[in-house]
């Protein structure tokens, strides 16, 4: 892979990622030495804020990510007061009903659960005002942890998360069971949070709504 087309896949993860990304992480997914990785994420950085852009490339000590700019801050939060008022969809609701649950997680820990990627769902939650970052795992790479917010339990008609329906015995079970199974391939990312699955009675409670 050239320069150019590293350069290209950096773009598209950083895109992709939502977030800021360590320069070590970009590194192995390019299978390149962390000093290249660093060399091409700053060439990336100078080429992309030199044109343009509604938005930007940022460096934050070892983390790159894009972030829009200031400017454009108006607009951004009618689009974003637009969003809020629109219903969740099952895969929100699913994603909302795991981090509720077993929160503080990463949005690793809820994609091994669903199986899927969840960065759009997980962006739109926070946008809502449904789930907010909660710190960082103290792991490699140091993931940001997500919780529910004041204005989730506004919105489900609790006073905090001890209120929430407990899961059934049977789906607590089969869940155990698969994330036992999941937890002895899994990465290090994982190994220090609770283990469950996704509960049908959050999304009940909020199609009754």
């Amino acid at each position: 892979m050239s320069n150019e087309e590293m350069k290209r896949a950096m773009e598209a993860i950083l895109f992709a990622a939502g977030e800021s990304v360590e320069i070590t992480r970009i590194a192995q997914s390019l299978e390149i030495t962390p000093k290249k990785a660093e060399s091409l994420l700053e060439e990336l950085k100078e080429e992309f804020n030199s044109q343009n852009h509604g938005f930007k490339l940022m460096r934050y000590k070892d983390n790159f990510q894009f972030v829009t700019h200031k400017e454009f801050g108006e607009q951004i939060r009618t689009v974003m007061d637009l969003s809020r008022k629109k219903p969740l969809s099952g895969a929100a609701m699913e994603v909302l009903s795991v981090i509720a649950y077993n929160q503080p997680v990463t949005k690793a820990f809820v994609e091994q659960i669903r199986g899927v990627d969840c960065s759009g769902v997980i962006g739109s939650l926070t946008v809502k005002g449904l789930i907010e970052e909660q710190g960082r795992l103290e792991l490699p790479g140091r993931p940001l942890l997500y919780g529910t917010t004041e204005n989730f339990l506004k919105c489900f008609n609790i006073s905090s998360i001890d209120e929430l329906p407990p899961i059934p015995k049977d789906e607590k079970e089969e869940n155990d069971s698969d994330n036992q199974d999941n937890e002895e391939t899994s990465t290090q990312n994982n190994e220090d949070e609770k283990v469950t699955g996704t509960p049908e009675e959050i999304v009940d409670m909020a199609t009754k709504e």
